[in-house]
């Protein structure tokens, strides 16, 4: 049955999501600094029914290990929030855990509601529980999204100022999320937020102009690249790199894979046996997003650079250590 489900889905084998070793693999520390972990794994699983890795330990220490991952910020931004998320902040607190169930790779989280109609006081409970978890770095994915418009706009809105004026009281950096929603996002922002505050812009798809007027006005504010970039579809986060990095203090990026979704277009470049799409995106195509960044008409930077430059500033934003 397995055989049969393959050949009619185009289902790749198994054994192409472990990436071949990229050319910065041996020098060059891998950050996600947007991924969805469990998301990712129950992709994995209903893909793979009866795949190799049989819980989340597994999967990370099959497929990061070896590929030089350091550190994963994972995002829990749909509530009702499954008590999963202690469950696995609770197994990396201590360094041996860290090493035996994460393969040494660090584990961080953040937490917000971004599926704001289910926003309440007791969705707000469990966010606030999560803010005092040492694993905890930052409160998100929040924002505003008018592409899709799961939520009504003017609700939107509100929670999402209800949220940052929490999160700022706490001293949390924020991570937002804005899709074709520019001057809503822009305002409420600069109304509720201090300008020094530390903010991860996720997946940048929006106008370069944009960009430019979030950076001028937030100092530790930073763009979040993912693999979206190789998308012939979408030019905005090439051309806000280019901004970036003509900027006097320099690129205020960071690398995120917002797995499991947008694998990097040009991934397939590397993976010349490969029939088909693969069923997800993971962490340790990183490399990937940042050889695309790199190509994106910026002189001077190449992806190991970039990468050094991405894992700086992630530390500067979420307060992490790179091991």
């Amino acid at each position: 049955m397995g055989k049969n489900n393959k050949k009619k889905s185009g289902l790749p084998n198994e054994k192409h999501l472990l990436l071949p070793l990229h050319s910065t693999t041996a020098t060059t520390p891998v950050v996600d600094t947007h991924t969805h972990l469990l998301t990712t794994y129950s992709w994995y699983r209903s893909k793979y029914v009866t795949g190799n890795f049989s819980d989340i330990y597994e999967f990370v220490r099959g497929l990061y290990v070896g590929r030089n991952v350091k550190a994963i910020v994972d995002v829990w931004c749909e509530p009702p929030m499954p008590r999963a998320w202690k469950e696995l902040a609770d197994s990396a607190i201590s360094p041996g855990d860290r090493a035996t169930k994460w393969g040494g790779v660090d584990y961080w989280f953040v937490m917000g509601d971004h599926e704001v109609k289910h926003y309440n006081d007791e969705v707000e409970k469990t966010i606030l529980e999560a803010m005092t978890h040492p694993r905890c770095v930052g409160w998100g994915e929040i924002g505003l999204d008018y592409h899709y418009d799961h939520s009504p706009r003017q609700l939107q809105q509100e929670i999402l100022t209800r949220q940052l004026r929490i999160a700022v009281a706490l001293e949390k950096p924020l991570t937002i999320h804005t899709r074709e929603a520019e001057e809503d996002t822009e305002r409420i922002l600069k109304a509720e937020v201090p300008a020094d505050h530390p903010i991860h812009i996720h997946c940048f798809t929006d106008s370069p102009e944009f960009a430019r007027r979030l950076l001028d006005h937030f100092p530790n504010l930073h763009i979040g690249i993912t693999g979206v970039i190789s998308y012939s579809t979408n030019t905005n986060t090439a051309a806000t790199v280019r901004h970036m990095v003509s900027r006097p203090e320099g690129p205020r990026f960071l690398l995120e894979t917002d797995a499991p979704y947008m694998v990097p277009a040009n991934l397939y470049d590397s993976l010349s046996e490969v029939k088909g799409r693969l069923p997800l995106c993971h962490t340790a195509m990183i490399p990937w997003v940042a050889d695309f960044t790199a190509a994106s008409g910026i002189e001077g930077w190449d992806t190991a650079r970039i990468m050094r430059r991405a894992n700086e500033n992630a530390c500067k934003v979420y307060g992490i250590t790179i091991n």
